[in-house]
């Protein structure tokens, strides 16, 4: 039976396994999908054993994202421009392929919601590697465009630097954010610890979807702040962890499941 896992440290509270499984048993796939805990300077030692063995595909969580992206042979465009990659899949000849699922995963979710990404003004709230890794996917969906703000504005800078040839993008300082965005994407970690992103309450209250790429039993902070100030459409990251999921098992399989099914077990048991 094909091997997968995914790895990461810490990996307990992973809940791949769960999904794959259901993905596999809805697409008639034969394949065993575990986690595993790797020591930090385990990682390269692992890919190689699991590789060794007959592994076909792993992917990969924090804090190893940066370090799958080196060992790479072969790297995707969205890999490339992410600087990061989650998923390894592992080839006959030995060569080892990286992608970033990530923000495929996040755009699927919200079209999957009904909510237009073409010819939209988006906000990207912070830009560390969550938001980096998805920026390439959204300006594939041609919004009008992408505004990226963070706390420190020479990081948003940077990174609409980087991305300038591939779509209207633009750094604005957190001060300076106007009142016109149809989408806001929280990319920071924040929410994990109660805390709002420093953006003034106009910024959000005219926003018709907001999304934390963060997830909980209850509804997070900066969601529940949205839903107070009147935005219509709330999404957590719970669907975007389902659709990067589903997006490394059609590059491992070759068939896209279908998600809706798994979401909302998965949505029930958190």
């Amino acid at each position: 039976m094909d091997q997968y896992v995914v790895i990461g440290n810490p990996i307990e509270q992973s809940r791949s396994p769960l999904i794959h499984r259901q993905f596999a048993i809805q697409t008639k796939q034969q394949m065993d999908y575990q986690k595993q805990l790797v020591a930090l300077d385990q990682f390269v030692s692992f890919i190689e054993q699991f590789k060794a063995s007959g592994g076909q595909g792993c992917n990969i969580t924090v804090p190893f994202k940066e370090q799958a992206f080196l060992i790479a042979d072969q790297l995707s465009a969205r890999a490339e421009a992410a600087g990061a990659v989650n998923t390894l899949t592992f080839k006959d000849d030995g060569t080892i392929i990286g992608d970033n699922t990530d923000g495929q995963g996040l755009v699927g979710d919200i079209l999957a919601n009904n909510i237009k990404i073409v010819g939209r003004k988006i906000l990207l709230i912070g830009a560390g590697g969550a938001a980096r890794g998805c920026i390439l996917p959204l300006l594939a969906q041609s919004p009008s465009c992408l505004t990226i703000t963070n706390r420190s504005f020479d990081k948003a800078k940077l990174l609409s630097d980087h991305f300038k040839t591939a779509g209207a993008i633009e750094a604005v300082a957190l001060n300076e954010l106007e009142n016109s965005y149809d989408i806001i994407i929280n990319s920071t970690s924040a929410s994990l610890s109660n805390q709002l992103p420093n953006i003034d309450r106009s910024v959000i209250s005219t926003a018709q979807c907001c999304y934390d790429m963060v997830y909980d039993a209850q509804e997070t902070c900066f969601l529940a702040w949205a839903r107070e100030l009147g935005v219509p459409t709330r999404l957590d990251g719970l669907g975007m962890l389902v659709g990067q999921a589903a997006e490394s098992f059609r590059l491992w399989r070759g068939v896209t499941p279908a998600t809706e099914d798994v979401l909302a077990s998965l949505r029930a048991m958190i």
